[in-house]
């Protein structure tokens, strides 16, 4: 299954806004896909959650105004809240979703190996078959 990016529609539910500007909503879902293709291409099928938070902050925020005062009430927000940007969770949640995130163990011993050993064995080496008290093996 390939996946398919969140409408404007989406992004007006997950923002919660009665209304939404179709046209700027489409472009910043698609700029935040080309984004999230950046850490991870193609994009897993459940990336449909960082796409909508890295547009939904662009959208919301589009100028990254940290500060705001408008009349008796103020607001700041985060340093880096707005515009199109990934933070270091969406790019880890990108791998993750891709299945390339966390340890892994890498086997360097090929498929056709053979457990025999490999050298040359001398039945001459090692113990003899019969053990002489005091002497040990002879």
């Amino acid at each position: 299954m390939t996946f398919v990016p969140p409408t404007a529609e989406d992004l007006g539910l997950y923002l919660d806004l009665s209304e939404i500007n179709g046209q700027r909503a489409d472009l910043l879902i698609q700029q935040a896909v080309a984004l999230c293709e950046t850490v991870v291409k193609p994009l897993p099928d459940q990336a449909t959650a960082v796409v909508l938070s890295v547009a939904g902050r662009g959208y919301v925020n589009p100028q990254q105004v940290s500060y705001e005062t408008i009349g008796p009430m103020s607001v700041q927000r985060p340093q880096g809240s707005g515009g199109l940007y990934l933070t270091k969770s969406d790019r880890t949640a990108l791998k993750s979703l891709a299945g390339r995130g966390g340890a892994f163990t890498v086997d360097p011993t090929p498929a056709t190996a053979d457990p025999s050993p490999s050298y040359p064995v001398d039945d001459d080496y090692g113990p003899a078959l019969e053990w002489e008290p005091g002497w040990g093996w002879v």
